[in-house]
């Protein structure tokens, strides 16, 4: 099947075999600016797509936005990160811009990019379109992403929307990712979603 671009969509669901998981910009400063109960929330469901990923094989990539003057990832999410994850720092605002990037996201059996991270309207947004121009499938983690301003968040996610962008949540992405009940790791997973 091929979208309006001719971008080969590869399911209407994610998919543990052919995902990975991107996580932009948790970072110090910037969390300090986010609404308390946002920013609660975005770290809860960040760590459950961690753990989820690091139990589940899929590779996961952490950035940090000019982390000299925003400081490093939030403590509470670098905890969770998985000892394989790949991690680089960049300036630009889009990761598809940052050095190396390309290179590290290029498995071509990997093209479904679950995104979750700050802002939603600028680093998250800008790195989706550039994903979905270059033919990956991102996926968008509403209840994962947060922006200091709702406007700001409503306004990505419409854009994301309209553009393409599968947009999700936290908890659906673990269980297509599970498929099954009977899944070694869903009865851990699940817990976590309670």
């Amino acid at each position: 099947m091929a979208g309006d671009r001719g971008v080969e969509i590869l399911a209407l669901t994610c998919n543990q075999a052919t995902s990975r998981l991107v996580v932009i910009d948790i970072q110090e400063k910037l969390g300090a600016a986010m609404p308390e109960k946002v920013l609660a929330r975005v770290v809860r469901n960040v760590n459950l797509l961690l753990t989820a990923a690091d139990r589940l094989g899929v590779p996961v990539t952490v950035s940090e936005q000019y982390p000299k003057g925003l400081g490093p990832t939030d403590a509470r999410v670098a905890a969770a990160i998985p000892p394989s994850a790949h991690r680089f720092e960049k300036t630009c605002f889009s990761c598809a811009d940052a050095e190396g990037f390309s290179a590290v996201i290029g498995d071509a059996r990997r093209r479904q990019v679950i995104l979750a991270g700050m802002e939603s309207h600028v680093c998250v947004l800008q790195t989706a379109m550039d994903l979905l121009a270059a033919g990956f499938q991102p996926f968008v983690i509403e209840d994962a992403v947060c922006s200091r301003r709702l406007e700001n968040y409503q306004n990505a996610l419409q854009r994301l929307r309209r553009a393409g962008v599968v947009i999700a949540t936290a908890e659906s992405v673990v269980f297509e990712w599970l498929r099954d009940a009977r899944h070694g790791h869903f009865k851990a997973l699940s817990a976590m979603v309670r």
